[in-house]
């Protein structure tokens, strides 16, 4: 019976925070302004489902990826999205000045090397273009009561076979997909900002999305009131001459 409980608050936490990822996907759209007939690159850009919906809302003529896993790639390259093969931790294999957008969704928190993909963004972005970064929040509600607990906090995870340390998180005791889906650091409310205007960006907006382990909905209402707790974080970044 205990175990079939377990079962059941699993299956309903991960619901939940599903719901909440899809707030910030929401989210992150609503920061998108239009470039038509620019270009758009989507790092990390995984089947490039989420890569069209951007493209499309920036009315962009082209959309680029990179991508390190090969059945994603031929998945984006089958709704259209340019896709390259490459690893986030070297030098982007654009010219500079190249794209009006650059995305990145839940993706530095994975990097070895984060100040040389945020110099890189700079070089590849047109000086009137923009970035949007969104990433797990280190403040949120639910990783301080983790913590308070003694329990590692939910994005954080230990680099093993498995996700441990924390028994509130939906995949706890789960084998990694793979090691490079392991999080390696997580920022901030204020450690975001401040990364970002040393690598010479302006942050134009710091928006967030959701209150796991409520539901995305009802927090809307008053999350407005408490941005620097959220469970994700949006950047939305100009390059500084």
């Amino acid at each position: 019976m205990a175990g079939h409980i377990a079962t059941k608050e699993t299956a309903y936490l991960y619901r939940v925070y599903r719901q909440n990822e899809r707030a910030s996907k929401r989210a992150i759209l609503d920061v998108i302004e239009p470039r038509a007939h620019g270009r758009l690159l989507d790092c990390g850009c995984g089947d490039g489902e989420f890569t069209v919906q951007v493209a499309c809302r920036a009315r962009v003529s082209e959309a680029y990826g990179i991508e390190c896993v090969s059945h994603r790639i031929r998945e984006a390259n089958d709704r259209g999205i340019i896709v390259t093969k490459g690893d986030l931790d070297e030098p982007l294999p654009y010219k500079s000045r190249f794209f009006n957008i650059v995305h990145a969704d839940q993706i530095i928190e994975h990097l070895r090397n984060i100040d040389l993909f945020l110099k890189e963004i700079k070089r590849v972005l047109r000086p009137d273009g923009y970035a949007v970064l969104s990433i797990n929040n280190l403040a949120s509600w639910h990783n301080r009561f983790s913590l308070t607990l003694g329990m590692q906090a939910g994005p954080l995870h230990v680099p093993n076979d498995a996700m441990v340390g924390n028994a509130s998180d939906p995949p706890q005791a789960m084998c990694h997909p793979s090691q490079r889906d392991s999080r390696l650091l997580v920022f901030s409310f204020r450690g975001l900002a401040e990364l970002c205007h040393y690598h010479d960006f302006w942050v134009e907006r710091l928006t967030f999305a959701g209150h796991y382990p409520l539901l995305p909905h009802p927090t809307h209402l008053t999350g407005n009131l408490d941005t620097a707790h959220a469970t994700f974080l949006i950047a939305k970044l100009r390059p500084r001459s």
